[in-house]
């Protein structure tokens, strides 16, 4: 009898070894150029990230709402290394204690987050260079082979790829994983910074004007307070700082409120947001989108489809400013550099840490092997203006 790999994995085996003759290339400025109606796109090949995406505001003014950096370049060597657009993997976002038993054998990861690991150490797959296997006017896939314990403490051969894809106002990303030759922990996300403002609002270069419903989000993962997973799964109470599924909220509208210093991580004073909210939806809501989020200013607003059973928005605490902005992004209101506060990532996954906690029973979305069926994660973003 065939196994599951065999069957399933062979197109993302070739996809890992493309041809050296056909491989894409980008563009005068480094980087990878999509076109659709109504959206472009820009990737690279460092983490397979996205570092433009243009859309038309209400009044037909281009913006490009995602942050980045003009220079395709300076993403590699990046001191500050904030995951801008990546692709990161094979295990997205914190691992507690930086370590994990699969089973039966206990398994240590680097701890790059105080005590615990986050995005698989600092050899994750979003400070990898990864193949350009495809490239078409509206889409480009990107390949990782990721030899076993390349990020410690993660055994065996994984091959991965991601698809992006725009059509029509929309931006789609298609993430895959293959556990070649052992048992392992995958899950796949990407990591987008955004301003809808496209950071041109003369009153603010904030995001705290934005506004986010997640209507499925009345369960988070609890978090202690250097932001490790407890095991907990607090329920969300109608009106708290962390409410955006009983009404739409602008995201600074809870920052009056007792519980914003340290909401996001109580030990180091993080105010707003670092936190994933889980996705609770019946299968009749399957189709309908898990977050929204909007600006008032240039009237842009994107619809989050995803099958991922969870969602993360960090409201950007972190960002000392120190990070420059693209040239079309220094409006009025910036000092040329991003400031605290002033994007919002979303990173919709499986929920965080669950390879640490078997009562979650998330080991089927988040421990792979040969004789299981790959890692599968579908994203898309739908732009429009009101």
């Amino acid at each position: 009898m065939k196994s599951v790999f065999s069957l399933l994995a062979l197109p993302l085996l070739a996809a890992a070894y493309p041809p050296k003759h056909d491989a894409p290339h980008p563009g005068p400025d480094g980087k990878f150029t999509l076109k659709a109606p109504g959206i472009t796109a820009k990737f690279i090949a460092y983490s397979a990230a996205i570092t433009n995406l243009v859309v038309l505001d209400r009044n037909g003014v281009e913006r490009d709402i995602i942050l980045g950096y003009d220079n395709a370049s300076l993403y590699p060597v990046d001191p500050n290394h904030p995951d801008y657009g990546a692709v990161p993997g094979r295990y997205t976002n914190r691992i507690a204690n930086h370590n994990y038993v699969l089973d039966g054998e206990r398994y240590y990861t680097e701890a790059n987050d105080g005590n615990g690991t986050l995005h698989s150490g600092l050899n994750g797959w979003s400070r990898r260079t990864w193949n350009v296997t495809r490239m078409t006017e509206n889409s480009i896939t990107f390949s990782i082979r990721d030899e076993s314990n390349s990020s410690m403490g993660m055994p065996g051969l994984v091959i991965g790829t991601v698809t992006h894809t725009l059509d029509a106002k929309s931006w789609s990303t298609r993430l895959e994983g293959v556990a070649v030759t052992h048992k392992t922990p995958i899950m796949l996300t990407t990591h987008p910074y955004w301003n809808l403002d496209a950071f041109n609002n003369p009153k603010t270069d904030l995001i705290l004007n934005h506004t986010l419903s997640l209507p499925f989000g009345k369960r988070m993962i609890g978090i202690d307070p250097t932001t490790q997973s407890t095991g907990s799964l607090p329920s969300v109470p109608k009106g708290s700082v962390n409410d955006f599924w009983s009404a739409p909220k602008q995201l600074g509208a809870s920052s009056g409120d007792a519980a914003w210093v340290g909401n996001c991580g109580s030990a180091f004073g993080c105010s707003g947001y670092n936190n994933q909210w889980i996705v609770d939806r019946e299968a009749a809501d399957a189709d309908k989108p898990v977050a929204t989020l909007s600006s008032d200013f240039t009237g842009i607003k994107w619809d989050l489809y995803t099958d991922q059973a969870g969602v993360v928005v960090y409201s950007c605490h972190w960002m000392g400013g120190s990070n420059e902005l693209k040239a079309s992004q220094k409006g009025p209101a910036t000092n040329g550099f991003v400031r605290s506060n002033g994007c919002v990532a979303v990173e919709p996954h499986d929920w965080i840490d669950g390879i640490n906690h078997p009562e979650w029973n998330r080991t089927s979305k988040q421990i792979f092997g040969p004789d299981t069926k790959p890692f599968v994660s579908n994203i898309q973003y739908k732009f429009s203006t009101f």
